[in-house]
């Protein structure tokens, strides 16, 4: 019979790992006979303390969760050059300032264009603030298309580029090549000059390299930032990217 020293450490493995407990413990730990008067014993524990499992999975999610912060720094650490200095970024703000804000967004993206006001703002309140803009177009074939005309926009229209921006982040409907070429020619940009960019391996070398940073860095989704050593994904609005700038990007905000 299992001794009440063994039931208490068994239930102790329990209540820490939830129902990982058995896949946790050798097989050789326990006898057969052991193991058959464990199961009922661990199963009417856990139906009079379900509040185990869900403090079981809490703390499984926490780990889970620091241990994708930790890989996320190391591999931006060893990538940051092409995170925050590369010339295929649009910069906007203070191209000297001494934070720079990374954002990943797509121009099908709801949350992104209720982040671009933040930015915005971001942007006016903070004069030493760099923020670098990349297109990562992940919601559908419209938003790849328009992420190309944006990366032509940089291309033959680098001045113009914020205006044509904020035109199709904030237009009405999905985002595509047509629209995106209705809001360059909306804000004065020649769409004959982007048109004759379509083929331009530049294109596609700027999206790959969005989509490389952000498959090193397990970004799924948009708007997400980079900061420093942070990486903030989600629209989690002014006040905690204000608080990721004021620390200078050493606020973590996951």
């Amino acid at each position: 019979m299992l001794s009440r020293s063994g039931l208490r450490a068994a239930l102790a493995a329990v209540a820490a790992l939830g129902m990982t407990a058995m896949a946790v413990a050798p097989a050789a730990a326990f006898t057969d006979a052991e193991k058959a008067e464990l199961g009922p014993v661990i199963r009417e524990y856990l139906i009079k303390n379900p509040e185990v499992l869900q403090e079981a999975i809490s703390v499984l999610e926490k780990r889970q969760s620091d241990a994708e912060a930790q890989a996320r720094a190391k591999t931006l650490a060893d990538i940051k050059p092409l995170v925050f200095d590369s010339p295929r970024g649009v910069v906007i703000g203070n191209p000297k300032g001494n934070v720079t804000l990374v954002e990943f967004f797509d121009y099908n993206c709801g949350y992104c264009k209720h982040a671009l006001s933040d930015i915005n703002a971001l942007v006016k309140a903070n004069p030493n603030l760099k923020v670098v803009l990349r297109e990562f177009p992940v919601l559908g074939p419209g938003s790849v298309e328009a992420a190309q005309v944006a990366v032509a926009v940089r291309m033959v229209a680098p001045d113009k580029y914020m205006a044509f921006h904020q035109a199709l982040l904030t237009g009405r409907g999905q985002a595509d090549r047509a629209r995106a070429l209705a809001a360059a020619k909306e804000v004065g940009i020649d769409t004959a000059l982007l048109q004759k960019q379509a083929s331009s391996p530049e294109l596609n070398a700027t999206l790959d390299e969005s989509m490389k940073i952000a498959q090193a860095l397990g970004l799924n989704g948009t708007p997400s930032f980079v900061i420093g050593d942070d990486v903030i994904v989600g629209a989690v609005g002014l006040e905690k990217l204000q608080q990721a700038v004021t620390a200078g990007g050493k606020t973590s905000t996951n």
